[in-house]
């Protein structure tokens, strides 16, 4: 019995052994957080809104150049990210954003709308920071191959890997992503857990003269979602094979700039007001002829002034 029980104890040694030697795959995600200059107030808010989501993230001062992105890559490689997400303003007005996996890409760029950053929702949700989501996605992004592309790199940027150096081990809000008319809805929900007391069934009742008592509660948790903010809406542009270079793999072509909007809005306006301006001249035109053909006709025969001279 002893030998055979020292071959048993030897073999889940080895096993034991093989399992503890087996490598831990771990989730080295870093994201290179940095924006262009010329962004306004409400853009720059809503940058430190997301900044303060990321315990990942590494954020730079403003990159000077709009024209030569690539250089991106060597300021990735500088700070040890694989991971870029570059905030563009254009006329402060416009801001785009690309997401990029570095070197090798790939590249996605979007146009940012109907931002609104924590201060101005002044919603009730709040979670730690530093603490991972729970990433969510709509189950439309599996339908094309361009959603499923940008799925993956919004799950590479904002999910929160669990050995960050920065991140709390707490799971407690919940980031939402949408796709709704051809654009994609971002959402930040906090996990708010609630205890209520709900009376047993199998409990016993006890009827007295006044009143009735129920002797056994059980408590049961209950979990719902509480917005915290901010909100965007990302209208995706094109994709890029490379990081911030490359061939083009995917164009919207149902994109359309607000440069074409804003120039077609003042065309509108510039052409009711063309057709006001015509519309005046035709009236002085038509009072001046009806003047010369009062004057061309002479004095009226049945005026005062010619009966009663």
């Amino acid at each position: 019995m002893a030998s055979l029980y020292k071959a048993i104890a030897g073999s889940k040694r080895k096993h034991d052994a093989e399992e503890n030697e087996k490598p831990i795959t771990r989730n080295r995600q870093k994201v290179l957080l940095l924006s262009s200059r010329g962004v306004t107030s409400r853009q720059r808010h809503l940058i430190n809104d997301i900044s303060s989501m990321f315990p990942h993230a590494k954020k730079d001062s403003k990159f000077d150049t709009k024209s030569k992105l690539f250089q991106l890559n060597e300021l990735a490689d500088l700070y040890n990210c694989n991971n870029i997400l570059f905030f563009e303003a254009r006329k402060r007005q416009d801001l785009y954003l690309y997401l990029s996996k570095a070197p090798n890409g790939p590249t996605a760029k979007f146009h940012v709308q109907n931002l609104h950053t924590m201060s101005e929702l002044n919603f009730t949700g709040n979670c730690l920071k530093g603490s991972r989501p729970i990433v969510s996605f709509d189950k439309s992004f599996d339908a094309s191959p361009h959603y499923a592309l940008v799925k993956e790199l919004l799950l590479h940027i904002f999910g929160v890997p669990k050995g960050a150096r920065k991140a709390k081990p707490f799971v407690d809000h919940v980031i939402l992503f949408s796709v709704t008319d051809n654009k994609i809805w971002f959402r930040n929900y906090q996990i708010a857990e609630s205890i209520n007391t709900v009376a047993n069934e199998s409990s016993t009742v006890v009827e007295n003269e006044d009143d009735t008592t129920v002797k056994s509660k059980k408590k049961q948790l209950t979990l719902s979602l509480v917005e915290i903010g901010p909100r965007f809406v990302m209208t995706l542009i094109s994709i890029l094979e490379g990081s911030f270079s490359g061939p083009l793999i995917f164009d919207n072509k149902e994109f359309v700039s607000p440069n074409l909007v804003r120039s077609q809005l003042k065309l509108g306006k510039a052409a009711a007001k063309n057709t006001r301006v015509d519309r005046v001249q035709q009236r002085k035109i038509m009072k001046s002829e009806k003047i010369k053909e009062k004057l061309s006709k002479g004095p009226d025969p049945l005026a005062d002034s010619v009966l009663f001279r």
